[in-house]
């Protein structure tokens, strides 16, 4: 069988389409072979998470781990050497004021007997003086009117030799001797009455000084006393007894630990910051204590001035009344917020900022290229992190690790 003549013109149309198909499709992967071609390096897009740049306000903070302690929890120490008698156990409730231990002391308990007696003697013996001196005040009084008698009567008797001696009735003798009686009595009065104020103001003085040093025994007795009181060791809150350090019946001395109390309706959270915050720290900034899913809002009250093991011991209190669920030594995360940044650049935060040590991103295009580029950036949160220069309100930026990208100016995103 013959097959009939291929027409010329339908071979150059077939050809024309084939030539116009592959230019369309050149056309087509033209922008991926652009891509390809200025890019040094792929990297797969489902490798590469990804954030948008917005502009917000950032909170600066950090989140640490903590533990519950009571807020009340004192140690309770012997006030004197002695043999401890322990009144609770371990565990036991106990109220404020009753008493959980005491220390037997027979040397203070006899220098309060030996206190309270010299206490005594010298409160007789002030007495006796008091006695004393209103006797001698008495007897010196006594002189006293007797040499103004005498005066009185020198008076008369120089009135009646005065008379006699205008009447001529008088010796001489006799009238000068009027006058040396009634001088003698005016000395003797004048004298008398100045003995009874110095011997008033002597015995003063003396009863003033006795009372001081009854006053100082009282003081030294009732410093004693309140010794003596201190044997008996109470509680000074509502409580549970916490750990005894001694045993009963053992001989302690001064200041020695015996046992804590715990205040189980107070607690606070005791926890550690790192030592990159610790210039940041201030005693009242605002915190949150997160307990079950469920924020409670709190405050650092206390801040330890030393760094330990690269921490900084911290306390944290709650602002209102404390949550109910909570047990001794429960841990937990708190989050302190540092300071506040208002209106600024932020982008979510990730491991762009180590690998690339916060100063190179890389912006993603519509074409699927990360393009690098030179970055600052501020203020830090535990979310987000603050943009400085580089970027703009809406860029696109890779926030995963960037070691994939090796530091290439351009990277290529594969499906």
């Amino acid at each position: 069988m013959r097959l009939a003549p291929v027409d010329p013109r339908r071979k150059y149309l077939a050809a024309g389409a084939v030539g116009i198909a592959v230019i369309a499709a050149f056309l087509l992967a033209l922008p991926t072979l652009q891509r390809w071609a200025n890019a040094s390096v792929s990297v797969p897009i489902d490798r590469v998470r990804t954030a948008t740049v917005q502009r917000g306000d950032l909170v600066r903070d950090v989140s640490v781990q903590g533990r519950v302690v009571a807020a009340v929890s004192p140690t309770l120490y012997a006030s004197a050497s002695g043999t401890i008698t322990l009144e609770v156990e371990a565990g036991e409730r106990v109220l404020e004021g009753q008493v959980l231990a005491s220390v037997v002391s027979p040397e203070l308990t006899n220098a309060l007997q030996q206190a309270e007696s010299t206490l005594e003697q010298r409160r007789m013996e002030l007495e006796r003086q008091r006695i004393e001196s209103r006797q001698l005040a008495l007897e010196k009084r006594k002189a006293a009117d007797l040499a103004d008698v005498a005066l009185v009567a020198a008076k008369r008797e120089k009135r009646r030799a005065d008379e006699a001696n205008q009447l001529g009735v008088i010796p001489e003798i006799d009238f000068e001797k009027a006058q040396d009686d009634l001088r003698n009595a005016e000395i003797a009065c004048k004298h008398a009455v100045a003995d009874a104020d110095l011997v008033d103001e002597r015995r003063a003085c003396e009863i003033r000084a006795s009372e001081f040093d009854v006053g100082r025994q009282q003081l030294f007795v009732e410093d004693l006393r309140r010794q003596v009181d201190d044997l008996a060791i109470k509680s000074p809150v509502n409580g549970v007894v916490g750990d005894l350090l001694v045993a009963q019946k053992e001989a302690v001395s001064r200041d020695t630990p015996v046992m804590a109390v715990v205040d189980l309706t107070r607690f606070e959270v005791d926890a550690q910051i790192p030592e990159s915050y610790a210039d940041d720290l201030a005693i009242g900034m605002t915190a949150e204590v997160l307990i079950g899913g469920e924020r409670y809002a709190a405050q650092l009250v206390a801040v330890s001035p030393e760094i330990v093991n690269n921490q900084v011991a911290s306390r944290i209190r709650f602002s209102g009344n404390t949550p109910g669920n909570l047990r001794q030594n429960q841990r937990l995360t708190a989050r302190v917020l540092l300071d506040e940044h208002n209106n600024v650049m932020m982008v979510q935060r990730g491991q762009f900022l180590d690998s690339g040590g916060g100063r190179i991103a890389y912006i993603v295009t519509e074409e699927g290229v990360a393009r690098k580029r030179q970055i600052e950036t501020g203020a830090r949160s535990l979310g987000a992190v603050e943009i400085v220069a580089g970027l703009e309100p809406g860029d696109t930026i890779v926030i995963s690790n960037l070691d994939a990208f090796r530091s290439a100016e351009t990277v290529l995103l594969t499906d």
